[in-house]
């Protein structure tokens, strides 16, 4: 009798997918849909933030949300159910339950729903499919679902599971009291505030409830000013106990806002954070670095980025010193095609790799990531560009899938962007070497006999010295900068 009934009304889960491939968790950042709502097949119901990216999730079937089972800023394991969905049917979840005959009166009372809006389906599931959700696909049968902590009545599962989640909306009422009426009505019981991870993400940390914000953006979109803005009003309350200050003088709530606690925030570490530190300290202590440094003058290199911004065949794209930076790495390693491996340590190989995916490290306002550029020594100079500008961009709008940040061979790391001389960066996971660019500034330098200002810059290589020697490193690293002092080789090198 405590199964039966979420089997046998049509009620169908949809669990958390593995959308990393081997991913064990995510967190919900945010829901498209609320309990009530229909959905269609392949229509986007949340949005999903993975140890790797911010992707989101369709559902594979029609029918009429009945249960969402966590509120956003929830970690989810991978195999739990997250959504419960009505499809008016009499199937169940494959492989979560058996289904009886004795339970069919909930069905007939609400399958009409579903159809109700079935006509307005066909231009929005279209639209919905376009959203791909990488490594989505994994059956059902071949995640193990987890047991509940205690056998309760499924009437009893359904009432508290809605109960929890139909809080959340009813929070923004007393949220809007210090704002115009206007605000209280602007977002509706089923809509979801348009904002962007990011935005959605610092409203979290602040504490800012976003269904509470009054939008500045185009098209109704939440920005950072925004949650900026309703920070304040959000806090004032919580720090109005102390009876020193009335509530008509502003300066002196903002006085009081700072608490002693504030001298300290605490961040939770997870997400792409927690990721960061696992793979660099299971780096660090893996593999034995080494890094070599070399000064170089790259005053040639920076006039022929100037001569190919100007070059017609260029036009539109992005010319910049990583894409030459970049295209000297790559005739390195074809020169010394050895660096391009990685060390096995279970079948004892050194595994060399005859394709290079070249890997960015990006910094974005979910921490660190390093997409790559799939078999980037195949690509024209043009056609690198082009990777560059949309590798960059999409990691930047928190876009990156799982898919690209898979399968690296070799990285680039510009530190230079921030103003620093250089570093000594720690490899990528299952790489052997990376490079680190560091600013390029005018510095004197002697060229043809004579101190001159030149535009300079320092490079460092690290590398596994499990498998690449001092002169492979070396090798390496004096062959960048041979090509930068001297961009010609380029083509006669090429």
């Amino acid at each position: 009798m405590t199964t039966m009934t979420r089997q046998t009304t049509g009620l169908r889960e949809f669990k958390m997918p593995d959308v990393g491939e081997g991913l064990t968790e995510a967190e919900i950042l945010g829901w498209y849909v609320q309990p009530g709502d229909t959905v269609t097949d392949g229509q986007v119901v949340c949005e999903v933030e993975t140890a790797k990216a911010a992707v989101e999730l369709p559902i594979p079937f029609d029918g009429v949300v009945r249960e969402l089972r966590f509120p956003e800023g929830t970690t989810v394991d991978v195999g739990q159910v997250i959504i419960v969905v009505d499809t008016g049917g009499g199937e169940g979840d494959e492989g979560t339950g058996t289904s009886e005959a004795g339970t069919e009166q909930a069905a007939p009372a609400e399958a009409p729903a579903a159809p109700a809006e079935a006509p307005a389906a066909p231009e929005e599931k279209a639209a919905a499919r376009q959203p791909v959700l990488v490594g989505y696909g994994v059956a059902e049968s071949s995640t193990k679902r987890r047991p509940r902590k205690a056998a309760q009545p499924a009437e009893a599962v359904r009432v508290n599971g809605n109960a929890r989640l139909e809080q959340p909306p009813a929070a923004p009422e007393p949220a809007p009291t210090p704002a115009s009426a206007e605000s209280a009505a602007a977002p509706a019981p089923s809509s979801r505030p348009l904002a962007k991870p990011p935005v959605r993400k610092l409203a979290k940390d602040l504490g800012v409830d976003l269904a509470a914000v009054v939008p500045s953006g185009p098209d109704g979109v939440i920005t950072r000013e925004d949650v900026h803005a309703a920070a304040t009003p959000v806090q004032e309350p919580v720090e109005q106990p102390a009876p020193q200050a009335p509530a008509d003088t502003p300066e002196t709530a903002q006085a009081a806002q700072p608490a002693p606690s504030a001298r300290e925030t605490r961040v939770p570490i997870k997400g792409v954070r927690k990721a960061t530190a696992q793979a660099m300290v299971g780096s660090a202590f893996t593999a034995p670095h080494v890094t070599e440094f070399v000064t170089v003058d790259v005053t040639r290199t920076m006039k022929l980025v100037e001569k190919l911004k100007a070059d017609p065949d260029m036009g539109g794209l992005r010319v910049n010193p990583l894409l030459l930076v970049a295209r000297a790495l790559l005739l390195a390693i074809r020169r010394n095609p050895e660096i391009n491996a990685a060390w096995d340590e279970e079948s004892q190989e050194i595994v060399v790799k005859h394709y290079v995916n070249l890997g960015i490290a990006a910094a974005t306002p979910r921490g660190l990531v390093v997409p790559n550029i799939k078999d980037a020594d195949s690509l024209s100079l043009a056609g690198l560009s082009t990777a560059l500008s949309d590798l960059v961009g999409t990691a930047r709008e928190g876009k990156t899938s799982p898919a690209a940040m898979r399968g690296g061979t070799v990285t680039i790391t510009n530190v230079g962007v921030f103003g620093v001389d250089t570093g000594t960066p720690i490899l990528n996971p299952g790489e052997s070497a990376i490079l680190a660019v560091g600013a390029i500034k005018p510095q004197p330098w002697v060229h043809k006999g004579k101190v001159r200002a030149r535009q300079v810059t320092t490079l460092a290589l690290s590398f596994d010295h499990r498998l690449v020697d001092g002169e492979l490193g070396s090798k390496v690293l004096a062959d960048i900068a041979a090509v930068l002092e001297q961009p010609k080789r380029l083509l006669t090198w090429g």
